[in-house]
């Protein structure tokens, strides 16, 4: 029986981030994939025009009704823009269901997006949920209230520092760091875990922390245990990245290319 797995977070109308790119990966993945919005965007590959959050209630309708109909074999959060959103979201959340939260709290270029009430009701409310917790390393740092990792020691102690907070484990991505290899480290009961692939050279990564917590919860969604899921994960992402120059879309950093192992014509 093929998985459902429901995304809770924002529209990116270039279907590059946010819930459409949580939909193709899934379908990538082999899951079937439904949304729950919670903030339209006007954007594009070049710049953010604005955010409108959807109400509070009308985001926990949405996920009331979905979750009265529909068995849930995994749940991945992104973008949750207010506090009264992520309390309404965990009253509605169905129980045991493996919640993957990838909260998307800064955008590429360094910008805030959440209010500090969101992010206090993140930590409160929604990461002692979570069975994984998706962040870069600038994220981290506003969790944690230090600056971001340097390198990968700074951000194995980082990782371990926000398994504290009470998820099940926690993935750390390295991207940002800009060295050779990207290496991303998990941290759970196990001890640490890493992750590593080489960099591509490449202006099409634009919704790769997206398509990796996506793809992630996609595998969750499959069975696997987190370890294995963020190892398929990564590797998927990799493949996006590196077949990411045959799409054109926008002026911007490029969109990495979901589907691309349907195309015979491209490389892995």
């Amino acid at each position: 029986m093929i998985p459902n797995l429901l995304t809770i977070g924002a529209s990116d109308p270039t279907g590059s981030t946010g819930v459409q790119a949580d939909l193709k990966t899934f379908g990538a993945r082999g899951v079937y994939g439904m949304a729950v919005i919670t903030a339209l965007t006007a954007q594009n590959t070049q710049c953010n025009g604005g955010l409108d959050p959807v109400a509070p209630d009308f985001v926990a309708a949405q996920l009331a009704a979905v979750a009265a109909d529909v068995r849930l074999d995994a749940i991945k959060i992104g973008m949750v823009p207010s506090a009264p959103a992520v309390h309404r979201i965990v009253e509605a959340l169905p129980p045991d269901v493996p919640l993957v939260l990838d909260p998307e709290m800064i955008s590429p270029t360094g910008a805030h997006l959440l209010p500090d009430e969101a992010m206090q009701a993140l930590m409160n409310d929604l990461i002692p949920r979570a069975a994984v917790l998706v962040a870069n390393i600038d994220e981290a740092a506003v969790l944690l209230h230090i600056d971001p990792a340097a390198n990968t020691q700074e951000m194995a102690a980082q990782a371990l520092r926000l398994a504290e907070m009470g998820p099940g484990c926690v993935l750390l991505t390295g991207g940002r760091l800009g060295q050779p290899s990207c290496a991303d480290v998990m941290a759970s009961a196990e001890g640490l875990r890493w992750f590593e692939a080489p960099r591509i050279d490449a202006d099409t990564t634009r919704g790769s922390g997206c398509t990796l917590s996506a793809a992630l919860a996609a595998e969750i969604a499959r069975g696997a245990l987190p370890g294995d899921a963020a190892e398929a994960a990564k590797s998927y992402l990799t493949g996006c990245i590196r077949a990411g120059g045959r799409l054109r879309v926008g002026a911007g950093s490029g969109p990495v290319n979901h589907f691309y192992a349907h195309f015979t014509d491209v490389e892995a």
